[in-house]
């Protein structure tokens, strides 16, 4: 995003409006003679777009730009409308991971795990996410193939991203991955030595079967880690293909 000084008047109505802060109000510059003006500090804005939808600008003077790579990644993980080329749908994850509708991905005896960093307000480059993923590969988690930044990936054997994306700043990034049901405690504490070590914030979320006898492994599991699980049911009622029946 850019604002055009020539078209600003300084009115300040768009520097609330930026969730990552990003938009600051310059003054005057006497050696320049140009007039006091709102600039987007472009290392922290993550091109979510919201100051421009917002048509918040009494003169029109916020405008898009053509996003070349690897800049537009940014757009990508952080632009709640924008279709991911490489899901085909919007938003920084895939929808097997809310629904396990599709494909039943999430079956007995596999507890899937989506570790996200960054939230609005404060962001994360895409680096700290690769950190996380070079900690969790070795415990023998798998990653989601379809998910945004599992394409990213440069080395799959060790996670590393392609170099040229990992200071890229976006508004959060989401690290999806199934893990077999007896490595998930070694998971779970890995996951408490990577929030410690990560520049911003971390939301774990796990998916998980409820076994027949009605027992959660995967809240069993979280509690004896130390860890207080917030449990969320959600019922599959077969609307996605035959697949998820196994």
């Amino acid at each position: 995003m850019l604002i055009d000084p020539e078209r600003c008047i300084c009115c300040g109505e768009c520097v609330a409006l930026c969730p990552m802060n990003a938009i600051r109000l310059r003054p005057k510059d006497a050696a320049s003679g140009r007039d006091a003006h709102a600039a987007i500090d472009r290392d922290e804005c993550v091109e979510c777009g919201v100051c421009f939808r917002s048509g918040v600008c009494p003169e029109a003077a916020i405008q898009e730009e053509s996003l070349s790579w690897p800049r537009i990644l940014r757009k990508a993980f952080s632009d709640p409308v924008f279709t991911h080329p490489g899901t085909d749908i919007p938003g920084r994850g895939t929808e097997e991971m809310k629904t396990n509708d599709v494909t039943g991905r999430f079956r007995a005896g596999m507890i899937g795990i989506g570790l996200e960093f960054g939230r609005p307000g404060v962001g994360t480059r895409l680096r700290e996410a690769e950190a996380a993923i070079r900690r969790l590969l070795p415990l023998g988690v798998a990653l989601e193939p379809n998910n945004p930044l599992t394409q990213l990936i440069a080395d799959p054997a060790t996670g590393a991203l392609k170099p040229e994306v990992r200071e890229e700043k976006v508004l959060s990034a989401i690290v999806e991955a199934i893990v077999p049901e007896e490595a998930f405690e070694r998971v779970l504490a890995e996951v408490r030595a990577i929030a410690a070590a990560a520049d911003t914030v971390i939301s774990l979320g796990v998916i998980g079967k409820v076994a027949a006898d009605g027992r959660v492994p995967a809240a069993e599991a979280m509690r004896r880690a130390g860890i207080s699980p917030s449990l969320n049911g959600k019922v599959n009622v077969g609307l996605g293909r035959p697949a998820y029946r196994f």
